[in-house]
């Protein structure tokens, strides 16, 4: 989804409960708005004032992905705010691409500057102070790793009051109950074409028809500009449809609406965050599996009896290719992923059901994992 960013914390501002003698924090905040939701949590959980720095990754290293290594030459620097001292005693970032910025002001400050990233970043893990990653990362034990179940995001109680108010008026009129279907896209091999997007749709109309109740669609960064078409063309007139547009201006993406004002979700198993989100809430969500994309040899291992076929409902799928894949079976892994780890554990939980499953009702969500984490982030600038 396009970002929204609660403008209060732009900049420099200090957020309610933060302390006025606090070190200088930098969050390094991109384009994926996941990323950014955990970052900000996570940020407001260790209660320092903290000042926002937005990059933007160069054109040819949108799809690609960069060495991670104390560098800025991967960013759009036009697009980009400037880094400069004073530098910073704590930088909370996520992702392989903005850990890089991290490392690089480490390396500025001469090695003060104290580094956090979200998730696995894939190279150079003993120069990061804290590396917090959920359930479906891949990683070893050491002691600058923090682990957790779920992505850090924490819906915001004001901002969703907030938006609950800007949206009511537009989606008053919405049959009840009104679902919210979050389309996704590939990630790590997970296969998502117009095939995928069919089944979806199918089994989603289905479900909003038994409840007599209508359909809102939105897509995301990651959904491929084929399946966006075919939702164009094939959504129901009566079917409000978002499509999701980098340059969409504050307020037109409806996720924030929808996140408050829908009775339930359909959400992609690819996307994380908006899992993590809904279940919070206590709607009803349901999970629609992506599946693998396997490639030509490993399908016809699978044909021939000789290779397990993987159920996102059941197995675990290592991010990347047949020889991820391979490799993983013999016990010598080098993905950086389970694909399924979340949305398998949320189903584990009681907190999603599968799409097409009969409906469950939402257990109570609870997890305490971001103040174990600011606690071990305010004991390294201590």
């Amino acid at each position: 989804m396009s970002e929204e960013v609660d403008r209060a914390t732009q900049g420099s501002g200090t957020e309610s409960g933060s302390r006025s003698d606090s070190p200088r924090v930098w969050l390094i905040v991109g384009e994926k708005r996941g990323d950014n939701a955990q970052i900000r949590s996570l940020a407001r959980s260790v209660s320092w004032a903290f000042e926002e720095k937005t990059v933007r990754v160069a054109p040819e290293w949108i799809d690609g992905k960069p060495r991670v290594r104390a560098s800025l030459d991967h960013l759009d620097r036009d697009h980009s705010d400037a880094f400069e001292g004073p530098w910073p005693d704590l930088v909370i970032t996520a992702g392989r691409r903005l850990a890089s910025v991290g490392l690089w002001i480490k390396q500025a400050s001469g090695g003060r500057t104290r580094v956090v990233v979200i998730g696995k970043p894939r190279g150079r893990t003993e120069d990061f102070d804290l590396i917090v990653v959920a359930a479906h990362y891949v990683m070893r034990d050491a002691p600058n790793v923090a682990r957790h179940a779920f992505p850090l995001n924490q819906v915001d109680l004001d901002a969703l009051a907030e938006s609950k108010r800007a949206w009511a008026g537009r989606l008053r009129l919405r049959p009840r109950p009104l679902t919210a279907l979050m389309v996704g896209g590939p990630t790590g091999g997970l296969r998502f074409d117009v095939e995928t997007a069919r089944a979806l749709l199918e089994k989603t109309l289905e479900v909003v028809d038994s409840q007599s109740g209508s359909l809102y669609v939105t897509t995301s960064r990651r959904t491929p500009p084929a399946v966006a078409d075919w939702f164009r063309e094939a959504c129901p007139e009566s079917v409000p449809l978002y499509l999701y547009r980098s340059d969409s201006a504050f307020g037109e993406n409806p996720y924030a609406g929808l996140l408050a004002l829908a009775d339930d979700f359909v959400v992609t198993s690819d996307s994380l965050s908006m899992m993590v989100e809904v279940a919070q809430l206590g709607r009803p969500l349901r999970i629609h599996p992506l599946t693998r994309d396997a490639g030509p040899v490993e399908g016809a291992l699978v044909a021939a009896g000789l290779l397990e076929a993987l159920s996102p409902r059941m197995n675990a799928i290592p991010a990347g290719g047949g020889v991820a894949r391979a490799l993983s079976a013999l016990g010598w892994p080098i993905h950086s992923r389970d694909l399924t780890a979340i949305s398998r554990r949320l189903v584990e939980m009681r907190l999603a059901g599968w799409l097409g499953d009969p409906a469950v009702e939402p257990a109570v969500y609870h997890d305490d994992a971001l103040e174990r984490v600011a606690e071990r982030i305010r004991a390294l600038v201590a």
